[in-house]
Protein backbone atom coordinates (compact mmCIF):
# COMPACT_ATOMS: atom_id res chain seq x y z
CA UNK A 1 0.00 0.00 0.00
CA UNK A 2 3.01 2.24 0.24
CA UNK A 3 4.54 1.51 -3.15
CA UNK A 4 5.66 4.34 -5.94
CA UNK A 5 1.58 3.93 -7.60
CA UNK A 6 0.15 4.47 -4.26
CA UNK A 7 1.85 7.48 -3.19
CA UNK A 8 1.50 8.90 -6.30
CA UNK A 9 -2.20 8.31 -5.69
CA UNK A 10 -2.01 10.06 -2.67
CA UNK A 11 -0.08 13.23 -3.74
CA UNK A 12 -2.94 13.62 -6.59
CA UNK A 13 -5.87 13.24 -3.71
CA UNK A 14 -3.95 15.85 -1.30
CA UNK A 15 -3.51 18.09 -4.72
CA UNK A 16 -7.60 17.67 -5.59
CA UNK A 17 -8.21 18.75 -2.06
CA UNK A 18 -6.10 21.68 -1.57
CA UNK A 19 -8.00 22.70 -5.18
CA UNK A 20 -11.11 22.50 -4.08
CA UNK A 21 -10.26 24.02 -0.41
CA UNK A 22 -8.63 27.40 -2.49
CA UNK A 23 -11.68 26.96 -5.05
CA UNK A 24 -14.48 27.33 -2.01
CA UNK A 25 -12.14 29.88 -0.30
CA UNK A 26 -12.05 32.23 -4.18
CA UNK A 27 -15.78 31.93 -4.12
CA UNK A 28 -16.43 32.81 -0.82
CA UNK A 29 -14.19 35.90 -0.89
CA UNK A 30 -15.55 36.70 -3.75
CA UNK A 31 -18.68 36.75 -2.49
CA UNK A 32 -17.34 39.33 0.09
CA UNK A 33 -15.49 41.41 -2.24
CA UNK A 34 -19.73 42.31 -3.57
CA UNK A 35 -20.83 42.95 -0.13
CA UNK A 36 -20.68 46.41 1.08
CA UNK A 37 -17.80 46.39 3.88
CA UNK A 38 -19.34 46.41 7.80
CA UNK A 39 -18.62 45.10 11.13
CA UNK A 40 -19.32 41.30 11.83
CA UNK A 41 -20.54 39.81 14.75
CA UNK A 42 -16.99 39.72 16.34
CA UNK A 43 -16.29 43.79 15.51
CA UNK A 44 -14.14 42.58 12.49
CA UNK A 45 -14.08 44.53 9.28
CA UNK A 46 -15.34 42.34 6.42
CA UNK A 47 -16.74 43.10 3.07
CA UNK A 48 -16.58 45.18 0.25
CA UNK A 49 -13.29 47.28 -0.88
CA UNK A 50 -11.03 46.16 2.15
CA UNK A 51 -11.58 42.72 1.60
CA UNK A 52 -10.74 42.71 -1.79
CA UNK A 53 -7.30 45.03 -0.79
CA UNK A 54 -6.90 42.37 1.89
CA UNK A 55 -7.07 39.45 0.08
CA UNK A 56 -4.59 40.94 -3.25
CA UNK A 57 -2.38 42.41 -0.65
CA UNK A 58 0.75 40.24 -1.27
CA UNK A 59 0.07 40.83 -5.49
CA UNK A 60 1.67 44.32 -4.72
CA UNK A 61 3.46 44.03 -1.12
CA UNK A 62 5.22 40.52 -1.17
CA UNK A 63 6.47 39.90 1.90
CA UNK A 64 5.18 43.02 3.59
CA UNK A 65 2.31 42.00 6.43
CA UNK A 66 -1.33 44.10 6.05
CA UNK A 67 -1.16 46.10 9.24
CA UNK A 68 -5.11 46.59 9.96
CA UNK A 69 -6.47 49.52 11.31
CA UNK A 70 -9.88 51.58 11.63
CA UNK A 71 -7.72 54.31 9.01
CA UNK A 72 -7.92 51.95 6.07
CA UNK A 73 -11.69 51.23 7.33
CA UNK A 74 -12.76 54.58 7.35
CA UNK A 75 -10.86 55.36 3.46
CA UNK A 76 -12.62 52.29 2.51
CA UNK A 77 -16.10 53.12 3.61
CA UNK A 78 -16.06 56.18 2.19
CA UNK A 79 -14.54 55.47 -0.74
CA UNK A 80 -17.36 52.64 -0.94
CA UNK A 81 -20.12 55.06 -0.49
CA UNK A 82 -18.63 57.06 -3.66
CA UNK A 83 -19.03 53.81 -5.12
CA UNK A 84 -22.34 53.40 -4.35
CA UNK A 85 -23.37 56.50 -5.24
CA UNK A 86 -23.98 58.23 -1.93
CA UNK A 87 -20.85 60.83 -2.81
CA UNK A 88 -20.57 62.84 -5.77
CA UNK A 89 -17.74 65.05 -4.51
CA UNK A 90 -14.72 63.36 -1.38
CA UNK A 91 -11.91 65.13 0.17
CA UNK A 92 -9.30 63.02 2.07
CA UNK A 93 -7.04 64.39 4.13
CA UNK A 94 -4.85 61.83 5.87
CA UNK A 95 -0.80 61.41 6.26
CA UNK A 96 1.62 60.22 4.16
CA UNK A 97 1.83 56.50 4.90
CA UNK A 98 -1.79 55.72 5.20
CA UNK A 99 -1.90 53.56 1.70
CA UNK A 100 -3.73 56.38 0.63
CA UNK A 101 -2.46 55.80 -2.92
CA UNK A 102 -2.92 52.57 -3.46
CA UNK A 103 -6.30 52.02 -1.61
CA UNK A 104 -7.60 55.33 -4.29
CA UNK A 105 -5.49 54.64 -7.54
CA UNK A 106 -5.43 50.96 -7.48
CA UNK A 107 -7.24 49.19 -5.44
CA UNK A 108 -10.42 50.92 -6.07
CA UNK A 109 -10.68 50.81 -9.61
CA UNK A 110 -9.29 47.26 -9.85
CA UNK A 111 -12.69 46.41 -7.37
CA UNK A 112 -14.76 48.19 -9.07
CA UNK A 113 -13.88 46.48 -12.30
CA UNK A 114 -13.93 42.85 -10.99
CA UNK A 115 -17.20 43.49 -8.98
CA UNK A 116 -19.82 44.37 -12.49
CA UNK A 117 -18.32 47.78 -13.59
CA UNK A 118 -15.98 47.29 -16.17
CA UNK A 119 -17.21 49.57 -18.41
CA UNK A 120 -15.92 52.53 -16.16
CA UNK A 121 -13.73 55.00 -17.71
CA UNK A 122 -10.80 56.80 -14.71
CA UNK A 123 -8.59 59.14 -15.24
CA UNK A 124 -6.02 59.77 -12.61
CA UNK A 125 -3.84 62.71 -11.72
CA UNK A 126 -1.19 63.93 -9.37
CA UNK A 127 1.50 66.56 -9.73
CA UNK A 128 3.57 64.50 -11.90
CA UNK A 129 2.53 61.64 -14.01
CA UNK A 130 5.35 59.60 -12.53
CA UNK A 131 3.35 58.77 -9.73
CA UNK A 132 0.45 58.22 -11.74
CA UNK A 133 1.94 56.14 -14.21
CA UNK A 134 3.49 54.14 -11.19
CA UNK A 135 0.44 53.31 -9.56
CA UNK A 136 -1.33 51.96 -13.21
CA UNK A 137 1.80 49.74 -13.44
CA UNK A 138 0.73 48.38 -9.99
CA UNK A 139 -3.19 48.03 -11.43
CA UNK A 140 -2.07 46.49 -14.15
CA UNK A 141 0.15 44.07 -12.14
CA UNK A 142 -2.60 43.16 -10.10
CA UNK A 143 -4.80 42.52 -12.91
CA UNK A 144 -2.38 40.49 -14.72
CA UNK A 145 -1.57 38.00 -11.72
CA UNK A 146 -3.07 34.87 -11.65
CA UNK A 147 -4.86 35.39 -8.49
CA UNK A 148 -7.15 38.07 -9.91
CA UNK A 149 -7.61 35.80 -13.33
CA UNK A 150 -8.45 33.19 -11.80
CA UNK A 151 -11.35 34.73 -9.91
CA UNK A 152 -11.71 37.98 -12.53
CA UNK A 153 -10.93 36.19 -15.90
CA UNK A 154 -14.68 35.76 -16.92
CA UNK A 155 -15.59 39.13 -15.91
CA UNK A 156 -13.31 40.91 -19.15
CA UNK A 157 -10.24 40.72 -20.78
CA UNK A 158 -7.38 42.98 -20.51
CA UNK A 159 -6.68 45.11 -24.13
CA UNK A 160 -3.71 47.56 -23.75
CA UNK A 161 -1.85 47.21 -20.69
CA UNK A 162 0.80 50.52 -20.97
CA UNK A 163 1.58 52.78 -17.56
CA UNK A 164 -0.22 55.29 -19.08
CA UNK A 165 -3.22 53.79 -19.92
CA UNK A 166 -4.60 50.57 -19.71
CA UNK A 167 -8.20 48.87 -21.14
CA UNK A 168 -10.49 46.51 -21.24
CA UNK A 169 -12.74 44.49 -24.19
CA UNK A 170 -15.59 46.41 -22.20
CA UNK A 171 -14.59 49.41 -23.11
CA UNK A 172 -13.61 50.91 -19.75
CA UNK A 173 -10.06 52.16 -19.62
CA UNK A 174 -7.90 54.10 -16.72
CA UNK A 175 -5.44 56.77 -17.98
CA UNK A 176 -2.80 58.40 -16.02
CA UNK A 177 -1.85 62.01 -16.34
CA UNK A 178 -0.64 64.63 -14.47
CA UNK A 179 -2.04 68.52 -12.94
CA UNK A 180 -2.45 70.73 -16.19
CA UNK A 181 -2.58 67.66 -18.28
CA UNK A 182 -4.75 66.10 -21.33
CA UNK A 183 -6.20 67.69 -24.02
CA UNK A 184 -10.01 69.10 -23.40
CA UNK A 185 -11.36 65.47 -25.19
CA UNK A 186 -10.52 63.30 -22.34
CA UNK A 187 -13.55 62.38 -20.24
CA UNK A 188 -14.18 59.84 -17.72
CA UNK A 189 -17.05 58.62 -15.61
CA UNK A 190 -14.54 58.95 -12.29
CA UNK A 191 -11.52 61.31 -11.24
CA UNK A 192 -9.10 60.46 -9.07
CA UNK A 193 -6.86 63.51 -7.59
CA UNK A 194 -3.54 62.19 -5.59
CA UNK A 195 -1.42 64.66 -4.45
CA UNK A 196 -2.43 67.71 -6.60
CA UNK A 197 0.76 69.17 -5.49
CA UNK A 198 4.51 68.56 -5.08
CA UNK A 199 6.02 69.53 -1.30
CA UNK A 200 8.96 71.21 -2.80
CA UNK A 201 6.65 73.51 -5.26
CA UNK A 202 3.63 73.92 -3.42
CA UNK A 203 5.53 77.24 -1.81
CA UNK A 204 5.90 78.54 -5.55
CA UNK A 205 2.49 81.20 -5.48
CA UNK A 206 3.25 80.87 -9.67
CA UNK A 207 2.96 76.78 -9.62
CA UNK A 208 0.06 76.61 -6.59
CA UNK A 209 -2.41 79.15 -8.34
CA UNK A 210 -2.08 77.87 -11.74
CA UNK A 211 -2.95 74.61 -9.95
CA UNK A 212 -5.84 75.49 -8.48
CA UNK A 213 -7.05 76.91 -11.42
CA UNK A 214 -6.87 73.82 -13.24
CA UNK A 215 -9.00 72.24 -10.50
CA UNK A 216 -11.90 75.29 -10.79
CA UNK A 217 -11.45 75.75 -14.55
CA UNK A 218 -10.67 72.62 -16.60
CA UNK A 219 -10.47 69.41 -14.01
CA UNK A 220 -14.57 70.16 -13.52
CA UNK A 221 -15.47 69.24 -17.18
CA UNK A 222 -13.84 66.36 -17.38
CA UNK A 223 -16.54 63.91 -16.34
CA UNK A 224 -18.71 62.01 -19.04
CA UNK A 225 -22.02 62.42 -16.70
CA UNK A 226 -22.20 65.81 -14.58
CA UNK A 227 -24.89 64.27 -12.74
CA UNK A 228 -23.55 60.62 -11.83
CA UNK A 229 -19.59 61.32 -12.34
CA UNK A 230 -17.58 61.51 -9.31
CA UNK A 231 -14.27 62.98 -7.96
CA UNK A 232 -11.88 62.06 -5.48
CA UNK A 233 -9.08 64.62 -4.20
CA UNK A 234 -6.77 62.33 -1.41
CA UNK A 235 -3.62 64.45 -0.04
CA UNK A 236 -1.64 65.40 2.86
CA UNK A 237 -2.28 69.19 3.56
CA UNK A 238 0.63 71.21 2.10
CA UNK A 239 -0.59 74.89 2.33
CA UNK A 240 -3.20 77.06 3.52
CA UNK A 241 -4.05 77.54 -0.18
CA UNK A 242 -4.03 74.09 -1.82
CA UNK A 243 -6.68 72.11 -3.42
CA UNK A 244 -7.53 71.34 -0.18
CA UNK A 245 -8.10 75.03 1.21
CA UNK A 246 -9.97 75.87 -2.38
CA UNK A 247 -12.49 73.10 -1.48
CA UNK A 248 -13.26 73.72 2.33
CA UNK A 249 -13.13 77.82 1.80
CA UNK A 250 -16.33 76.70 -0.37
CA UNK A 251 -16.80 73.00 0.94
CA UNK A 252 -21.19 74.19 1.37
CA UNK A 253 -21.43 75.35 -2.30
CA UNK A 254 -18.81 72.77 -4.33
CA UNK A 255 -20.42 69.98 -2.71
CA UNK A 256 -17.25 68.15 -1.51
CA UNK A 257 -17.99 65.24 1.88
CA UNK A 258 -14.31 65.84 3.67
CA UNK A 259 -12.99 62.89 5.81
CA UNK A 260 -9.88 64.34 7.75
CA UNK A 261 -7.86 62.48 9.61
CA UNK A 262 -4.74 64.49 11.55
CA UNK A 263 -2.26 61.92 13.08
CA UNK A 264 -2.77 63.45 16.39
CA UNK A 265 -6.46 63.69 17.37
CA UNK A 266 -7.59 67.53 17.74
CA UNK A 267 -11.04 67.41 19.66
CA UNK A 268 -14.04 69.06 18.54
CA UNK A 269 -18.02 69.61 19.57
CA UNK A 270 -20.47 71.20 17.98
CA UNK A 271 -22.92 73.32 20.56
CA UNK A 272 -24.83 70.23 22.32
CA UNK A 273 -21.33 69.03 23.02
CA UNK A 274 -21.59 66.08 19.93
CA UNK A 275 -18.76 65.18 17.55
CA UNK A 276 -19.13 66.61 13.91
CA UNK A 277 -19.98 63.15 11.72
CA UNK A 278 -19.13 63.11 7.89
CA UNK A 279 -21.91 62.34 5.27
CA UNK A 280 -22.15 58.79 5.74
CA UNK A 281 -22.46 59.42 9.67
CA UNK A 282 -18.46 58.98 10.42
CA UNK A 283 -17.14 59.84 13.44
CA UNK A 284 -13.51 59.43 14.11
CA UNK A 285 -13.21 56.32 16.99
CA UNK A 286 -11.02 58.49 19.00
CA UNK A 287 -13.40 61.23 19.71
CA UNK A 288 -14.92 61.27 23.73
CA UNK A 289 -16.98 63.78 25.51
CA UNK A 290 -13.49 64.54 27.33
CA UNK A 291 -12.05 66.46 25.71
CA UNK A 292 -8.75 65.64 27.72
CA UNK A 293 -9.08 62.12 27.31
CA UNK A 294 -8.61 62.23 23.64
CA UNK A 295 -6.89 64.90 22.46
CA UNK A 296 -3.52 64.42 20.82
CA UNK A 297 -4.51 60.86 20.93
CA UNK A 298 -2.47 58.69 17.75
CA UNK A 299 -4.46 58.08 14.77
CA UNK A 300 -2.50 54.30 13.93
CA UNK A 301 -0.56 53.54 16.92
CA UNK A 302 0.16 49.76 15.09
CA UNK A 303 2.04 51.88 12.14
CA UNK A 304 2.65 54.97 13.97
CA UNK A 305 4.04 54.58 17.47
CA UNK A 306 4.70 57.19 19.49
CA UNK A 307 8.90 57.00 19.03
CA UNK A 308 7.58 57.46 15.29
CA UNK A 309 5.51 60.23 15.34
CA UNK A 310 8.36 62.23 18.03
CA UNK A 311 10.50 61.26 15.21
CA UNK A 312 8.22 62.89 12.87
CA UNK A 313 7.85 66.02 15.11
CA UNK A 314 11.46 66.69 15.20
CA UNK A 315 12.58 66.06 11.77
CA UNK A 316 9.87 67.67 9.71
CA UNK A 317 9.67 70.85 12.24
CA UNK A 318 6.56 72.05 13.38
CA UNK A 319 5.28 73.64 10.17
CA UNK A 320 4.97 70.74 7.81
CA UNK A 321 3.88 68.26 10.97
CA UNK A 322 1.17 70.81 11.09
CA UNK A 323 0.46 70.56 7.04
CA UNK A 324 1.09 67.43 6.11
CA UNK A 325 0.55 65.06 9.27
CA UNK A 326 -1.86 67.33 11.48
CA UNK A 327 -3.77 68.14 8.20
CA UNK A 328 -3.73 72.32 9.65
CA UNK A 329 -1.39 73.65 7.44
CA UNK A 330 -0.41 77.67 8.72
CA UNK A 331 2.25 80.21 7.15
CA UNK A 332 5.63 79.60 7.95
CA UNK A 333 7.16 81.17 11.03
CA UNK A 334 4.06 81.06 13.30
CA UNK A 335 0.37 81.31 12.57
CA UNK A 336 -2.34 83.36 11.06
CA UNK A 337 -2.31 86.36 13.49
CA UNK A 338 1.67 86.64 14.39
CA UNK A 339 3.56 87.77 17.68
CA UNK A 340 5.59 90.41 16.31
CA UNK A 341 2.44 92.21 14.48
CA UNK A 342 0.94 93.12 18.04
CA UNK A 343 2.05 96.88 19.05
CA UNK A 344 3.94 97.29 22.39
CA UNK A 345 2.39 100.18 24.81
CA UNK A 346 3.95 101.21 27.68
CA UNK A 347 3.01 103.37 30.30
CA UNK A 348 -0.41 104.81 31.47
CA UNK A 349 -3.30 104.47 28.89
CA UNK A 350 -4.25 107.20 26.54
CA UNK A 351 -7.73 108.58 26.35
CA UNK A 352 -10.41 106.06 24.60
CA UNK A 353 -13.46 107.75 22.93
CA UNK A 354 -15.29 104.12 22.57
CA UNK A 355 -14.77 101.10 25.13
CA UNK A 356 -16.24 97.67 24.74
CA UNK A 357 -15.85 94.20 25.79
CA UNK A 358 -15.84 91.08 23.66
CA UNK A 359 -17.01 87.43 25.51
CA UNK A 360 -16.85 84.22 24.57
CA UNK A 361 -18.91 81.78 27.14
CA UNK A 362 -18.68 78.21 27.50
CA UNK A 363 -20.50 77.58 30.44
CA UNK A 364 -18.41 74.95 32.63
CA UNK A 365 -16.49 74.63 36.05
CA UNK A 366 -14.58 71.19 34.53
CA UNK A 367 -11.17 72.88 33.76
CA UNK A 368 -10.97 69.48 30.99
CA UNK A 369 -12.99 71.20 28.78
CA UNK A 370 -13.44 74.69 27.19
CA UNK A 371 -13.07 77.84 29.16
CA UNK A 372 -15.02 80.94 29.19
CA UNK A 373 -12.97 84.28 28.11
CA UNK A 374 -13.47 88.10 27.83
CA UNK A 375 -11.22 90.86 26.53
CA UNK A 376 -11.57 94.96 27.23
CA UNK A 377 -10.89 96.67 23.99
CA UNK A 378 -10.82 100.87 23.74
CA UNK A 379 -10.55 103.09 20.14
CA UNK A 380 -8.08 106.02 20.19
CA UNK A 381 -6.48 108.46 18.26
CA UNK A 382 -2.53 108.25 17.62
CA UNK A 383 -0.20 110.94 16.99
CA UNK A 384 -1.21 111.40 13.59
CA UNK A 385 -5.09 111.74 14.48
CA UNK A 386 -5.90 107.87 13.08
CA UNK A 387 -7.77 105.58 14.86
CA UNK A 388 -6.09 102.58 16.63
CA UNK A 389 -6.99 99.24 18.67
CA UNK A 390 -6.10 98.76 22.26
CA UNK A 391 -6.42 95.31 24.22
CA UNK A 392 -6.57 96.79 27.72
CA UNK A 393 -7.16 93.33 29.97
CA UNK A 394 -8.19 89.84 28.86
CA UNK A 395 -9.37 86.65 31.43
CA UNK A 396 -9.83 83.45 31.29
CA UNK A 397 -11.80 81.41 33.55
CA UNK A 398 -13.56 77.77 34.14
CA UNK A 399 -17.52 79.17 35.22
CA UNK A 400 -20.78 77.82 35.58
CA UNK A 401 -23.76 80.13 33.66
CA UNK A 402 -24.30 81.74 36.98
CA UNK A 403 -23.13 82.13 40.96
CA UNK A 404 -24.94 81.57 43.68
CA UNK A 405 -25.82 84.43 46.11
CA UNK A 406 -24.10 84.33 49.34
CA UNK A 407 -24.85 86.35 52.59
CA UNK A 408 -22.53 88.22 54.96
CA UNK A 409 -20.82 86.41 57.64
CA UNK A 410 -21.15 87.60 61.28
CA UNK A 411 -17.90 89.70 61.76
CA UNK A 412 -17.12 89.60 57.97
CA UNK A 413 -16.34 93.11 56.83
CA UNK A 414 -17.15 94.29 53.03
CA UNK A 415 -13.74 93.29 51.27
CA UNK A 416 -13.47 89.62 52.96
CA UNK A 417 -17.54 89.14 51.80
CA UNK A 418 -16.65 90.36 48.33
CA UNK A 419 -13.76 88.25 48.23
CA UNK A 420 -15.74 85.11 49.28
CA UNK A 421 -18.54 86.06 46.87
CA UNK A 422 -16.01 86.51 43.59
CA UNK A 423 -15.08 83.17 43.98
CA UNK A 424 -19.20 81.94 43.77
CA UNK A 425 -19.43 83.65 40.65
CA UNK A 426 -20.42 82.79 37.29
CA UNK A 427 -20.11 83.95 33.63
CA UNK A 428 -23.15 86.65 34.17
CA UNK A 429 -21.67 88.11 37.24
CA UNK A 430 -17.97 87.89 35.58
CA UNK A 431 -19.16 89.85 32.32
CA UNK A 432 -21.30 92.13 34.25
CA UNK A 433 -18.48 93.43 36.96
CA UNK A 434 -15.74 93.44 33.98
CA UNK A 435 -17.62 96.05 31.98
CA UNK A 436 -18.49 98.16 34.68
CA UNK A 437 -15.32 98.20 35.93
CA UNK A 438 -13.96 98.93 32.54
CA UNK A 439 -16.54 101.90 31.94
CA UNK A 440 -17.38 100.19 28.38
CA UNK A 441 -19.39 101.24 26.38
CA UNK A 442 -20.81 98.10 24.59
CA UNK A 443 -20.25 94.58 25.26
CA UNK A 444 -20.15 91.92 22.32
CA UNK A 445 -21.23 88.24 22.58
CA UNK A 446 -21.81 85.89 19.92
CA UNK A 447 -25.32 85.25 18.70
CA UNK A 448 -25.54 81.51 19.66
CA UNK A 449 -27.08 79.62 22.05
CA UNK A 450 -24.94 80.64 24.90
CA UNK A 451 -24.51 83.72 24.03
CA UNK A 452 -27.87 84.52 23.83
CA UNK A 453 -28.65 82.89 27.19
CA UNK A 454 -26.00 85.21 28.57
CA UNK A 455 -27.20 88.45 26.93
CA UNK A 456 -31.22 87.53 28.38
CA UNK A 457 -29.80 87.07 31.94
CA UNK A 458 -27.31 90.14 32.08
CA UNK A 459 -30.07 92.37 29.95
CA UNK A 460 -33.02 90.65 33.05
CA UNK A 461 -30.54 91.34 36.06
CA UNK A 462 -28.42 94.75 35.20
CA UNK A 463 -31.39 96.84 33.98
CA UNK A 464 -29.72 100.17 35.13
CA UNK A 465 -26.35 99.32 33.68
CA UNK A 466 -24.45 102.01 31.55
CA UNK A 467 -23.34 100.05 28.88
CA UNK A 468 -25.34 98.01 25.50
CA UNK A 469 -25.30 94.30 24.71
CA UNK A 470 -24.63 93.95 20.64
CA UNK A 471 -25.17 90.06 19.84
CA UNK A 472 -22.75 89.35 17.32
CA UNK A 473 -23.64 87.03 14.28
CA UNK A 474 -20.72 85.70 12.94
CA UNK A 475 -20.02 84.50 9.37
CA UNK A 476 -18.02 81.44 7.95
CA UNK A 477 -16.04 79.70 10.47
CA UNK A 478 -13.05 80.14 13.06
CA UNK A 479 -10.33 80.50 10.50
CA UNK A 480 -11.73 82.29 8.21
CA UNK A 481 -13.13 84.56 10.99
CA UNK A 482 -9.12 85.14 11.67
CA UNK A 483 -8.06 85.73 8.35
CA UNK A 484 -10.72 88.28 7.74
CA UNK A 485 -8.84 90.48 10.24
CA UNK A 486 -5.65 89.53 10.00
CA UNK A 487 -4.36 91.95 7.67
CA UNK A 488 -5.64 94.82 10.43
CA UNK A 489 -2.75 92.86 12.53
CA UNK A 490 -0.07 92.95 10.00
CA UNK A 491 -0.80 96.68 9.71
CA UNK A 492 0.61 96.98 13.13
CA UNK A 493 -3.11 98.66 14.18
CA UNK A 494 -3.14 96.39 17.41
CA UNK A 495 -2.23 97.85 20.88
CA UNK A 496 -1.75 96.15 23.75
CA UNK A 497 0.98 96.44 26.81
CA UNK A 498 2.88 93.35 26.23
CA UNK A 499 4.63 93.21 29.60
CA UNK A 500 1.54 92.00 31.24
CA UNK A 501 0.84 88.33 31.64
CA UNK A 502 -2.61 88.48 30.72
CA UNK A 503 -1.51 89.77 27.20
CA UNK A 504 1.22 87.33 26.66
CA UNK A 505 -1.22 84.44 27.34
CA UNK A 506 -3.73 86.27 24.99
CA UNK A 507 -1.57 86.59 22.42
CA UNK A 508 0.43 83.30 22.51
CA UNK A 509 -3.27 81.67 22.34
CA UNK A 510 -3.74 83.95 18.84
CA UNK A 511 -0.33 82.80 17.72
CA UNK A 512 -1.26 79.50 17.46
CA UNK A 513 -4.74 79.44 16.41
CA UNK A 514 -5.69 77.01 14.66
CA UNK A 515 -3.24 74.39 15.94
CA UNK A 516 -3.78 75.11 20.21
CA UNK A 517 -6.06 73.44 22.49
CA UNK A 518 -8.11 76.42 23.51
CA UNK A 519 -8.91 79.09 21.42
CA UNK A 520 -11.43 81.18 23.66
CA UNK A 521 -9.46 84.35 24.24
CA UNK A 522 -8.89 83.99 20.28
CA UNK A 523 -12.14 83.99 19.55
CA UNK A 524 -12.71 87.42 21.70
CA UNK A 525 -10.42 89.02 19.81
CA UNK A 526 -11.60 88.65 16.32
CA UNK A 527 -14.67 89.34 17.35
CA UNK A 528 -13.53 92.29 18.62
CA UNK A 529 -11.70 93.44 15.87
CA UNK A 530 -14.02 92.84 13.25
CA UNK A 531 -16.30 94.77 15.15
CA UNK A 532 -14.07 98.09 15.36
CA UNK A 533 -13.79 97.61 11.37
CA UNK A 534 -17.26 96.95 10.77
CA UNK A 535 -18.69 100.10 12.58
CA UNK A 536 -15.88 102.46 10.72
CA UNK A 537 -13.65 102.24 14.18
CA UNK A 538 -10.83 101.21 12.11
CA UNK A 539 -9.41 102.26 8.48
CA UNK A 540 -6.02 101.07 6.96
CA UNK A 541 -3.91 104.44 6.54
CA UNK A 542 -4.09 104.10 3.06
CA UNK A 543 -7.62 104.41 3.01
CA UNK A 544 -7.71 106.83 5.03
CA UNK A 545 -4.82 109.12 2.64
CA UNK A 546 -7.60 108.48 -0.17
CA UNK A 547 -10.21 109.76 1.46
CA UNK A 548 -8.42 112.85 2.96
CA UNK A 549 -7.38 113.64 -0.60
CA UNK A 550 -10.64 112.85 -1.99
CA UNK A 551 -12.17 115.33 0.34
CA UNK A 552 -9.21 118.01 -0.38
CA UNK A 553 -9.87 117.66 -4.12
CA UNK A 554 -13.35 118.44 -3.31
CA UNK A 555 -13.46 121.13 -1.16
CA UNK A 556 -11.07 122.64 -3.98
CA UNK A 557 -13.45 122.24 -6.94
CA UNK A 558 -15.97 123.76 -4.22
CA UNK A 559 -13.59 126.96 -3.66
CA UNK A 560 -12.85 127.50 -7.41
CA UNK A 561 -16.87 126.98 -8.42
CA UNK A 562 -17.28 129.70 -5.42
CA UNK A 563 -15.17 132.12 -6.78
CA UNK A 564 -16.69 131.71 -10.20
CA UNK A 565 -20.18 132.39 -8.70
CA UNK A 566 -18.88 135.67 -6.86
CA UNK A 567 -17.15 137.04 -10.83
CA UNK A 568 -19.82 136.17 -12.50
CA UNK A 569 -21.77 139.31 -14.23
CA UNK A 570 -25.14 138.68 -15.65
CA UNK A 571 -25.15 138.87 -19.66
CA UNK A 572 -21.40 138.12 -19.71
Amino acid sequence: MNGPLDQALRRQQLERFARMLQEKRRREEKKLHKTRGHRDADGNWVGGLLSFMRYFWHILEPGKKMTEGWVLEAIAAHLEAVAYGEIKRLLITVPPGCSKSLMTDVYLPAWLWATGKPELRFLAFSYSSDLTERDNGRFRDLMQSQEYQAMYRDVFTLRKTGEVQISNNKHGWKRASSVGGLGTGARADGIIIDDAHSIKTVESDDVRHETGRWFREVLQDRLNDMTKGWIIAIMQRSHEEDIAGIILADEEQMGYSHLNIPMEFVWDADEEGQPYPTEIGWVDPRWTEDANECEGALMWPERFPLEVVENLKRDKQEYAFAAQYQQMPAPRGGGIIKKEYWENWAGKFPSFSYIFGSVDGAFTEDDRNDPSAMTIWGVFENEHGRNRLMMMFSWQKWLAFEGQKLKPEPDENQKEFMDRQMREWGLVEWCEHTARYWKCDDLLIEAKANGIAVAQSLEKRYRNRRWGIRLIDPKGDKTARTWAVQSIFAQHMIYAPLDRQWCQDTIAECGVFPFGKHDDRHDTVTQAVKHARDIGLLEFDDDVRVREIDEARLETLKAKDAGRLRNYMPGT
